[in-house]
């Protein structure tokens, strides 16, 4: 039998999760991207032409078919790798905590610019922080400021901290709670900028989702169980006049079908300058507002 070569297993693998039910093929080449980065974390390298080139151990072999088979089953590919890059930090991944998207980078990047604005001490929490990709994307690039992130998942705070450690992020802090209830009463007036990417499916169309979603992301990262997906933002908005500072930054990652809805929100809060941020494909991802100027912070 003649020996199967990098490129071929992969041209294997291409077709086997094409045919996946169980994956969103939101892009046609989804399939080939999927494969060969699963390829190149089984041989720990870039997969240039002399690598496609070569004979696949048995060994990689066995745990490259292992990977594609999770993958066809729905399995996410940060969740088959155990790791993810988000802005340039290798986060660990694991189950029970909701996966990091590329999409929240630009939330990140969002909250980023917001700080650089201000002046003086300045404070980020990102809440429902999941792994951390946001709150420790802006620690990475605004070393001088306090970050913290929150999560109702004790799991999820865990994983934030040692994500912190692996990147040595000393100015970025996790802590387990509802909303707001985790972080230090010292903060309240203080915070510069509040990001979350709140669960906004809603409550009905859970079964709507792709089997990759709906099967390997805990519930309570999926949906508020509210009728509209925007519980919680509801609540953070509400909240937000207490803890930011004046003019603070409240910054919000939506699906853009509940982008008027968000800025509605928003308004309805007492926010000001509501507007929205898209991303390089023209798509509504981040909804914005601000606390009034002479917003005064409320005693304890």
């Amino acid at each position: 039998m003649p020996a199967i070569t990098v490129a071929e297993h992969i041209e294997k693998a291409v077709r086997k999760i094409d045919k996946s039910t169980a994956i969103d093929h939101w892009d046609r080449n989804l399939g080939r991207y999927d494969a060969e980065e699963l390829m190149a974390e089984v041989l720990g390298r870039k997969l240039t032409s002399r690598v496609l080139d070569r004979v696949l151990d048995g060994t990689s072999k066995k745990r490259f078919a292992a990977m594609v088979a999770r993958r066809v089953n729905g399995e996410p590919i940060p969740r088959i790798k155990g790791h993810y890059t988000f802005r340039g930090l290798d986060l660990l991944v694991r189950d029970g905590v909701f996966v990091p998207r590329a999409s929240s980078e630009l939330l990140a990047e969002e909250a980023i610019k917001a700080l650089r604005r201000r002046r003086g001490q300045r404070v980020a929490v990102d809440v429902a922080t999941g792994a951390g990709p946001v709150a420790l994307a802006v620690a990475n690039e605004v070393r001088h400021a306090d970050v913290w992130g929150v999560d109702i998942s004790v799991d999820a705070a865990a994983l934030g901290k040692d994500n912190a450690r692996r990147a040595g992020l000393r100015n970025a802090h996790f802590r387990a709670g509802d909303l707001l209830d985790a972080l230090p009463r010292r903060l309240r007036g203080g915070v510069d900028v509040f990001t979350i990417h709140p669960p906004y499916v809603l409550r009905g169309d859970l079964k709507e989702l792709p089997r990759e979603i709906r099967k390997f992301e805990p519930l309570q990262s999926l949906t508020d169980g509210s009728d509209d997906g925007l519980g919680l933002v509801r609540r953070l908005a509400s909240e937000a006049h207490e803890w930011l500072k004046p003019s603070g930054v409240l910054l919000v990652e939506v699906g853009t079908y509940l982008s008027r809805r968000t800025q509605a929100t928003l308004r309805a809060a007492r926010l000001v300058d509501v507007g929205w941020t898209k991303d390089e494909l023209g798509v509504t991802r981040v909804v914005s507002g601000r606390t009034p100027p002479g917003t005064v912070r409320t005693a304890i």
